[in-house]
């Protein structure tokens, strides 16, 4: 199978090319929802190269830290890359690891967003969605490579591996699982799943939410794959993809778990039993709401408490009352009392 074409002296790669569709539908699709939540969609295509360059750095850094068994047993060590770190550079060799662009990615949108002062939670929700899609898409590039394929199959859609792409052990074995086309699939149910819970529940979501819920289901779809994995990456005897993949799901679940129980927003009928319109509401102006009836409740139920803190005096006033009534300082006579003289050089 070509894995990409000529231009002159240039080779233009499949691979490139679904990863960058992947990238610009998932943009569009964020830039969708930013808009959807009141939001400048023109900003996701400013964040975008953020996103790009962090999560392809990430991704090649996680490949380097955590190669799989069959780049081990050809040589395509950590220790390999770090002594050849021109190596490194030459992504279009294959080698990267989606949980290492996630985190790059992140890294990066929080950058962007301390930078022109944006909610990166919010725009984490936003863009998760999309991410999915992305990733959906960009696993069609691994079909192309001729990677990342699953166990040994005789199923009706399993897929030939051409002889110079089988691992060690299989050179006589010609059908496998379509691991590619498993994940890609399954992220786009759960793109699905992140759009459908964003506005059905959208009155009951704090800032990243959907983020969190993106964290528990891309885990758990690629623990369950990692076990028709037939190239794992283990480190210390483990398989590093498959362990991050569980520790994230159940670390995201208690998280969401916990904003739900111990803070949970206001509920809904609450607020409209106080005749609060929440119709038109985004998720945080609900939370919001719910706060200010909350000190209302306070008011009523101690208003001299509430009176006492109002009228609390600030440790500072004293502080600042004695500078304003301060003299004014004395008139410059143009005579000089104490002036240093630092010598010319």
């Amino acid at each position: 199978m070509p894995q990409g074409f000529q231009i002159g002296p240039l080779t233009i790669r499949y691979y490139a090319l679904i990863i960058l569709a992947g990238a610009l539908l998932g943009a569009w699709l964020a830039s969708v929802e930013a808009k959807r939540r009141g939001k400048d969609g023109n900003l996701v295509w400013d964040i975008l190269p953020w996103l790009l360059v962090g999560g392809i750095i990430g991704a090649r850094l996680w490949h380097v830290f955590t190669p799989s068994a069959s780049n081990v047993a050809m040589g395509l060590t950590t220790k390999y890359y770090l002594t050849h770190p021109l190596q490194i550079l030459m992504i279009w060799n294959g080698g990267l690891g989606i949980p290492g662009a996630v985190i790059g990615g992140a890294l990066a949108l929080w950058i962007y967003c301390r930078a022109t002062k944006q909610k990166f939670l919010e725009w984490a929700d936003i863009i998760a969605p999309g991410l999915l899609i992305g990733q959906a898409i960009g696993r069609w590039g691994n079909f192309i490579n001729q990677e990342l394929y699953g166990s040994p199959s005789n199923l009706p859609w399993a897929i030939t591996i051409d002889p110079r792409y089988r691992l060690p052990g299989f050179e006589t074995v010609a059908k496998y699982h379509p691991l590619f086309l498993y994940e890609s699939v399954l992220n786009l149910l759960a793109a699905g799943i992140l759009l459908y819970v964003g506005r059905k529940y959208k009155n009951k979501l704090y800032r990243g939410d959907i983020f969190l819920l993106y964290l528990v289901l891309y885990p758990v779809i690629r623990f369950a794959l990692e076990y028709l994995r037939l190239d794992p990456s283990p480190v210390a005897g483990i398989n590093i993809n498959q362990t991050v993949m569980g520790i994230v799901a159940v670390f995201s679940i208690t998280i969401l778990i916990i904003r739900h129980t111990i803070r949970r927003p206001k509920d809904v009928q609450e607020l409209e039993t106080e005749g609060i319109d929440i119709s038109d509401m985004q998720p945080v102006a609900i939370e919001e709401a719910g706060r200010e009836s909350e000190l209302t409740e306070v008011e009523e139920v101690a208003p001299e408490l509430v009176q006492d803190v109002a009228d609390m005096e600030s440790p500072f006033e004293p502080l600042i009352d004695a500078v304003e009534e301060s003299p004014e300082p004395d008139q410059d006579d143009g005579s000089v009392e104490d002036e240093t003289h630092f010598p010319e050089d």
